[in-house]
């Protein structure tokens, strides 16, 4: 029988669910949006009983009624927006309240009485990443004291919480297993990335209770079996769990110390994989689980850009300049320059390497002169700005200039973009074969939970390069990021 692979790709503004077989090639694949909701200024939510409801709608849209009667085997590999977080009671199932998405800011006041009182390097040296709302602790702790009941629910050991991963696995398996992985869990400003185990001091920090805490497991273990609410016959496997942006490094094929890339999606990530010693990041990334497989412990420098293809569809659903992000491309592109307007997308503030959740976005340059191509190339380069000041900050940490940054994400089909990238970055940016690296870094999990490959040498052989875009080489693009620092350094002083 030959085998079949569902990955699923949970990400901030949809689900999808796509088909692979064991060459790692994409068969099919499926999409089923959902509603995000912005109840108070810096607040954004998610239904997670819509997510998992999409999720079975998509994998039902992907197989069908073949699923009954196919001679494939099926197996199921998940990977999601990460530090998301969904707090449930675990013997009605229903969570509590909407999770609090990765954007959310109500955790600032939170988060600044830790800095206030000196945390700031403990939460580093343990979790490795900075103190912030984006990651999950501040959030999941928000909930636990505004929701009436709640924190003596939590005390009583009746609450779970989870990423987005936790929360689907523990559905499909009907509340049998319990569980994350290493990935997910190093987001959540709870997980020692050195003892690769919850932390006791972290927990009492955030005052969430040890029992709402997942089992954590490999990203290349197997999570239970589900039959997908009677959309097979019979329990199938749920094999490989890992981040959104650490599937994408995976799907890149980056195994090897210093190979990096760029996930462009709601938000971006750049993430460059520094072996297997969790180093101190440099000023403005923080340290992750890059990835585990095959015993081995990889880690990562990651840093997070909060709003880039938001903004492309805030330039269409708030501003309607554009009726699809996809039209930008072409009016970007029919003018020969930004004609000097600037856009910081700070909707949620900046992340990495500014990290500054306080600030607002703003457009610089405005004159009588600016017509609405010069504001949409604008938007489009603030996404190649912010992967440069990443870029920039990783390349003096790794000791040189990255050779090249492999791209994923729907972005990528956008050629303006990625020649303004390459040109900005002064490096060749490498497009494969599939565009959801995050889904194919699932499925390279799901091999190595079920033995379909046992090196990374063997799947890495199966990676396809579609295009490399080449940099051009102009002192303009030196000029254009100044103005760019510009800009931002008016909102942060």
């Amino acid at each position: 029988m030959s085998q079949r692979i569902i990955a699923i790709d949970q990400s901030t503004s949809s689900t999808k669910a796509l088909l692979f077989d064991d060459q790692c090639r994409l068969l099919a694949r499926t999409n089923v949006d959902h509603q995000q909701y912005y109840p108070q200024t810096g607040w954004v939510e998610h239904d997670a009983e819509e997510i998992y409801r999409n999720m079975v709608e998509a994998i039902h849209q992907l197989v069908g009624d073949e699923a009954k009667t196919s001679q494939h085997t099926y197996s199921i590999a998940i990977t999601n927006q990460r530090e998301t977080a969904v707090v449930w009671n675990k013997t009605t199932g229903h969570p509590i309240a909407n999770a609090v998405v990765w954007q959310d800011t109500r955790g600032i006041d939170c988060c600044n009485d830790l800095r206030q009182r000196g945390m700031t390097e403990m939460v580093m040296q343990r979790s490795g990443l900075l103190i912030d709302p984006n990651f999950s602790a501040s959030g999941v702790k928000w909930l636990l004291d505004h929701i009436d009941g709640a924190r003596q629910q939590a005390e009583a050991g009746l609450l779970l919480m989870g990423t987005i991963d936790t929360w689907l696995v523990w559905r499909l398996t009907q509340g049998k297993v319990f569980a994350t992985d290493h990935t997910n869990a190093s987001r959540t400003m709870l997980f020692n990335i050195h003892t690769m185990d919850w932390d006791d001091e972290l927990l009492r920090l955030f005052n969430i209770p040890r029992t709402m805490m997942a089992e954590v497991r490999p990203c290349d273990a197997c999570y239970g079996e589900t039959a997908v609410e009677g959309i097979f016959t019979a329990p199938i496997k749920i094999a490989g769990v890992l981040g959104d942006s650490h599937g994408a490094l995976v799907g890149q094929m980056c195994f090897n110390t210093g190979q990096g890339k760029v996930t462009y999606g709601t938000g971006s990530s750049v993430m460059v994989n520094i072996g297997e010693n969790p180093l101190p990041a440099p000023q403005g990334l923080v340290t992750s689980v890059a990835f585990t497989a095959l015993g081995r412990t990889f880690y990562g420098y990651e840093g997070n850009i909060y709003s880039t293809g938001a903004t492309l569809k805030w330039m269409a659903d708030q501003l309607q300049l554009v009726d699809h992000p996809a039209e930008m491309e072409a009016i970007a592109t029919s003018v020969d320059n930004n004609g000097g307007v600037y856009i910081v997308p700070a909707f949620a503030g900046l992340g990495a390497p500014w990290w500054n959740s306080q600030v607002k976005g703003a457009v610089f340059g405005l004159t009588f002169a600016a017509t609405k191509a010069h504001v949409v190339r604008a938007a489009l380069e603030s996404i190649a700005y912010q992967v440069k000041d990443l870029a920039d900050v990783m390349a003096q940490a790794t000791g040189g200039a990255l050779t090249e940054i492999c791209a994923d994400g729907g972005p990528t089909r956008n050629a303006f973009l990625m020649q303004f990238q390459a040109d900005m970055l002064r490096t060749p940016i490498v497009c494969t074969e599939v565009e959801d690296a995050s889904a194919l870094g699932a499925v390279v999990m799901n091999g190595f939970a079920r033995q379909l490959w046992n090196s990374f040498d063997k799947v890495a052989s199966l990676r396809k390069v579609t295009r490399t875009v080449l940099p051009h080489h102009t002192t303009e693009h030196d000029r254009l990021y100044g103005e760019w620092r510009k800009a931002v350094g008016q909102l942060c002083k």
